[in-house]
């Protein structure tokens, strides 16, 4: 099986800055892309960013310039920086990535729990 773990969620007011982490374990013989998604209450999930296994990355429109997705592929893990958030970045951010767990298998997505992030004053 193939754990995802976020980390790094909080309470910060408007303008400050958070840093998510999601570190994968279990079988993983090799992770495609890697990304975080986030549903605020009432609205549906979508994508933030998303990073392939080469580097290449992609954010929604709302948060370009201001987050931005790394990963470390030794580790298998992902990372959101997140600056200067405003209150419509409130969400609970979920990290996913499409993994291959062994030579033969074929790739699937996996999900995280959930990390909650909240901006406000």
């Amino acid at each position: 099986q193939v754990q995802l773990a976020e980390s790094g969620g909080g309470l910060v007011q408007p303008g400050e800055s958070l840093r998510l982490s999601c570190a994968g374990s279990g079988t993983i013989f090799r992770i495609n892309t890697m990304g975080w998604y986030r549903q605020a209450p009432g609205k549906e999930r979508e994508l933030v960013a998303a990073i392939t296994s080469s580097g290449n990355t992609n954010y929604v429109d709302s948060v370009k310039g201001r987050f931005s997705i790394s990963r470390d592929n030794t580790k298998h893990m992902v990372f959101l920086q997140m600056n200067s958030l405003k209150p419509d970045d409130t969400a609970v951010y979920y990290c996913t990535a499409n993994v291959k767990r062994y030579l033969s298998d074929y790739t699937r997505d996996y999900w995280g729990q959930g990390t909650q992030v909240t901006v406000s004053s």
